[in-house]
């Protein structure tokens, strides 16, 4: 008898296209779907990627837990008298220079984005012209909620996951950057280089408390953003049919089963 089981290992030229999904999404290109006839990993994430990744991470890290302090100061540091210690002065130092080696890292990988691979340009833009993109954003919605028994594969992002980070990370994080640096321009002065580059956004919303209250809510944005981002990762490295934690260390995605979709 003819074994007639098809899987993502073995080539088979009657197998249908694996991937559907992702390939309709935008998300697997021909030689990515080819490469998984053969084997049970595609390479994903390169180096530059990965570095940029953990490196965002303790960056937003120490901002978050900086910023919280700077914006909500606690009453009193009883370290020592007052003309012997510099706590705060240490806090604003340390979110400053998480701000910069934050921005530089993000130019950086814009930059990547034009020279790595397919996934490196996957956070910079949101294909809303594909309507199986959007089918496939619902489906991950009702995933996620408990509404579906079983997860899809995909090669980078899924559709959810790309809108999310799209939304909170390229365009959040510029909105941090931009307002951060108006903020700093602020304490350098009119005639630095950071209010001429930055001192428009102070005009733009017309006095400086109302542009603490926007980064300070863009702060609270990104802080549960990075909590459900924790939460969905852990998640998927468990119940979904791909690894997740494993891939953004290693850059390498594998799949848990042989089936095609």
């Amino acid at each position: 008898m003819t074994d007639t089981n098809t899987t993502i290992h073995i080539p088979n030229p009657q197998a249908p296209t694996p991937l559907e999904a992702a390939r309709l999404t935008g998300g697997a290109r021909p030689e990515d779907i080819e490469s998984l006839r053969m084997q049970a990993a595609i390479y994903v994430y390169e180096v530059p990627v990965r570095i940029w990744h953990w490196l965002n991470a303790a960056a937003i890290t120490v901002l978050i837990v900086t910023g919280f302090l700077i914006g909500s100061p606690p009453p009193t540091i009883e370290i020592a008298e007052a003309t012997q210690q510099f706590t705060f002065g240490y806090i604003r130092f340390a979110h400053f220079a998480a701000g910069m080696v934050l921005t530089v890292a993000f130019l950086g990988r814009i930059y990547f984005a034009f020279i790595g691979n397919r996934h490196s340009r996957q956070l910079f833009y949101l294909p809303f012209w594909r309507l199986r993109w959007w089918k496939e954003l619902f489906f991950e919605l009702r995933w996620y909620a408990f509404l579906e028994k079983e997860p899809k594969k995909y090669i980078g992002h899924n559709p959810l996951a790309h809108f999310a980070m799209f939304t909170f990370i390229t365009l959040g994080m510029t909105f941090m950057i931009f307002t951060g640096f108006a903020l700093y321009a602020e304490g350098a002065g009119q005639d630095s280089i950071y209010y001429w580059a930055f001192g428009w956004i102070i005009d733009l919303v017309q006095n400086t408390q109302r542009l603490h209250t926007l980064h300070h809510l863009g702060m609270w944005a990104i802080t549960i953003f990075a909590i459900i981002h924790i939460y969905a990762a852990i998640r998927e490295d468990i119940m979904s049919r791909q690894s997740m934690i494993t891939t953004i260390i290693s850059g390498w995605r594998t799949f848990k089963d042989d089936r095609i979709e």
